[in-house]
This record gives structure tokens, C-alpha cells and sequence, in this order.
């Protein structure tokens, strides 16, 4: 790993993990410290700080550090987890925030070319596309999530910012984007332009109402996602400190961690960002939150299956559906019970095997499939081709 991007963990932190219990997370990191580079052989899950929030609309000078998300973080205590982590520490502020994006494409591709899932810590969420920009040698097609209260379109004719990032990776060349969902929004925090691109582009959206009553129904979402982006904004003022509220509605501390841990059980997630952090003098909630989330993802990690070979007659039940016109083929594991559906219209994902790509959907889809109707992530799926 090359560490010139990244500056290490404080002194203080590390001196300060001599004293924490043998059982604690922090005793079982490999952490970049002033002395220590450590090797990343069999390493699966690292943590980077970006100290870059510039393009934020509400800059105004200010810097921060991750110093309480990970002396939060080092003192809780790790599930039955299999895989080594380390935290890398810190990407700091280019001269420009260009070095930055370029400092963090570089990090991320060089992790995920080596198998190790990132989980990133901001900073301004604009850095989602410097993470997705390191997939260019990697993936000619990129599904999105956000979770957030708005959908970050914003007028892609302006200069990049944190409302605004989703635009330029729209319309930017290379095109990697194939699909961007926004989980929990808002409509009053969207403009009704946005609303009517996002329809247009056969994009997908769940309302935080929809969500909150039933918070199963975005599981399906990560199982097609490579990148989930996090703005923390999108939790309700009463869960963080004093500088983070931002409004009275969003997702509670137990319904953001497990969103987290949906994430991280999705065998296809590769990184994972956590933004709009704004560290406070009472900042032990906010910095608790975020600590707790990337225990959760993790969590979520160590419990991943391996359930969509298909091309194991044994491991799936196969169900045929006549909807209309449409022949909607439906597949469930008979490992964990997750369904998916076939996209026909699509490429096959194996020539040797003839495997159409699939969509992950829910028990749900193929009942209403079942009733004549058919499933909407099928159908947007299909107007976007």
C-alpha cells in the first residue's frame, strides 16, 4: 500500500489504545501510526479518514479531525468477526480539491483492485464522486445508493458541491453510472425539477416514510449496489450533537445502523462513505453514531453469504411467471430465501452459461407477479435499457 496520501492515526489515540481492555476493537486494528505502516495481507475492511470539505455549501474555513468517531470506535467491542481491519488514517487537504478527489480515486481503486473494501469518512459528500470516479478502470457499470434527505442533483451547470456531486457524475464522460437509488428522502427538501428528473431517468427512490414502517424493503437495493453513500444529515436532530441537527424528521440510531448493516451484508457493496460530519464541543453523540455505523457494516461483512451462484442448479428454485406480454423469471436461494429476477433485456452476465443479469427483489415482487402485477425496479430496469 502506498501511504503518501495518508496521514497517520494521532499520537494520542495510539497511545491511548495501551490502556483499553485486550478485547476492544482498537486492540485489534492494524492502525497507521508515525512508526508503523502496516501490511494489508488479508486485510478485507479499511477505514480512511478525507480531511476535505471545500466544496460544501456551508464552508466557511473551518477544519476538522476524526479524532472522536475513532476513539469511539477503538474502545467498542467486535462481533464474531473473521476479518482483519485497518484503519489507514487520514487523506488531508490538497492544495486544491481536485488533489484531494485525485489523492482518494488513487486510495480507493489501489484498495478495491486488492480486495479490500473501503469505508470512508468525511468531509462533504461531493467526495462520492471521487469514489465513484476510482471504479473507472474497474467497472463500466456502477450502481449507486444514497442515503439521504435530498437526492443531490442539483444544477450540473455550476461548479461541483455537496448538493450537487450526483449531476456531475451523470453527465461527466466516462458514463459508469447504471443505476442511482436514494433511500429516505424528503420531498420537501427536493425541488419538483429534481423530482421529475429522477423519474425520467427511471432512477429509484424510497420516501423515509415508506422506509421507517417498514425498513426490510431497502434490502434488495444494496444487493445490486457497488457504492453506498451516507449523508449524515439524514438523521434526526434528536439522535446527534449540537453542530450536526439539521432537521426534526430523518431515521433514528437503530434505523440508519441497520440501513449500515444491510450495506455491509450485500455481496456487491465495495465501499462505503459516511459524510457531512461536523464535529461539535458536545460531540460525544454524533461521533458514538457514526462509530457505531461503521461497527454495523462490518458486522454486515463478517455475516455476507455467498448465495447468488447460479450456476449451481442446486443452490436456487426457479419460478415462471406470465405477466401480459412479459415472461418474468424469478430465482431464490435456497440458502437464505433472497429472490432476484432475470433482466432478459440485458446482457448475458456469462456467455458460457447464458446467465441474464439479475435483479434482487423480494418475496413480495414475486406474489404481485403472481396477482398480474409486475414488480417496479423490473420495470424501471427495463425503460432505462
Amino acid at each position: 500500500m502506498d501511504y503518501s496520501f495518508l496521514s497517520p492515526v494521532q499520537d494520542r489515540l495510539v497511545d491511548e489504545l495501551e490502556l483499553q481492555h485486550s478485547q476492544t476493537i482498537g486492540k485489534k486494528l492494524r492502525v497507521h501510526s508515525r512508526t508503523f505502516e502496516p501490511s494489508l495481507d488479508g486485510v478485507k475492511i479499511a477505514i480512511v479518514g478525507v480531511l476535505e470539505s471545500r466544496n460544501s455549501i456551508n464552508y466557511v474555513g473551518q477544519e476538522f479531525q476524526f479524532t472522536e468517531i475513532r476513539k469511539a470506535f477503538y474502545k467498542l467491542f467486535p462481533g464474531n468477526w473473521l476479518h482483519e481491519i485497518a484503519d489507514l488514517g487520514d487523506i488531508q487537504r490538497g492544495e486544491s480539491v481536485e488533489d484531494t478527489y485525485s489523492a482518494l480515486i488513487q486510495v480507493v481503486s489501489s484498495l478495491i483492485n486488492a480486495n479490500i473494501i473501503p469505508i470512508i469518512i468525511g468531509g462533504s459528500q461531493d467526495l462520492t464522486y471521487a469514489n465513484y470516479r476510482a471504479y473507472d478502470k474497474i467497472s463500466s457499470m456502477v450502481n449507486i445508493v444514497n442515503v439521504d434527505k435530498s437526492f443531490d442533483l442539483g444544477d450540473s451547470s455550476k461548479p461541483i458541491n455537496n448538493n450537487s456531486y450526483l449531476g456531475k457524475i451523470i453527465l461527466e464522460q466516462p458514463y459508469n453510472l447504471f443505476n442511482y437509488t436514494a433511500l429516505g428522502f424528503q420531498t420537501y427538501f427536493n425541488s419538483q425539477e429534481e423530482i421529475d428528473l429522477m423519474e425520467k431517468l427511471y432512477f429509484e427512490s424510497y420516501r423515509l416514510g415508506a422506509i421507517t414502517e417498514s425498513i426490510s424493503i431497502v434490502e434488495p437495493v444494496f444487493r445490486d449496489a457497488d457504492i453506498v453513500t451516507l449523508d449524515l444529515n439524514s438523521v434526526k436532530s434528536s439522535e446527534v450533537s449540537l453542530k450536526q441537527k439539521y432537521s426534526p424528521n430523518g431515521f433514528n440510531g437503530r434505523e440508519i445502523c441497520a440501513i449500515s448493516r444491510y450495506a455491509g451484508i450485500s455481496n456487491k457493496v465495495t465501499s462505503f462513505g459516511i459524510y457531512e460530519y461536523n464535529p461539535s464541543q458536545d460531540d460525544e453523540a454524533t461521533a458514538m453514531l457514526v462509530a457505531q455505523l461503521i461497527w454495523y457494516f462490518i458486522e454486515g461483512v463478517n455475516c455476507r453469504i455467498k448465495d447468488d451462484d447460479f450456476s449451481d442448479f442446486n443452490s436456487y428454485l426457479k419460478f415462471t411467471v406470465l405477466v401480459d406480454s412479459e415472461e418474468l423469471v424469478f430465482f431464490k436461494s435456497k440458502k437464505t430465501g433472497r429472490w432476484w429476477i432475470e433482466i432478459p433485456f440485458l446482457e448475458y452476465l456469462n456467455t458460457k452459461s447464458k446467465q441474464h443479469p439479475l435483479l434482487a427483489c423480494t418475496h413480495e415482487d414475486y406474489v404481485s407477479a403472481t396477482k398480474g402485477v409486475i414488480p417496479e425496479r423490473w420495470y424501471k430496469a427495463y425503460k432505462k435499457n
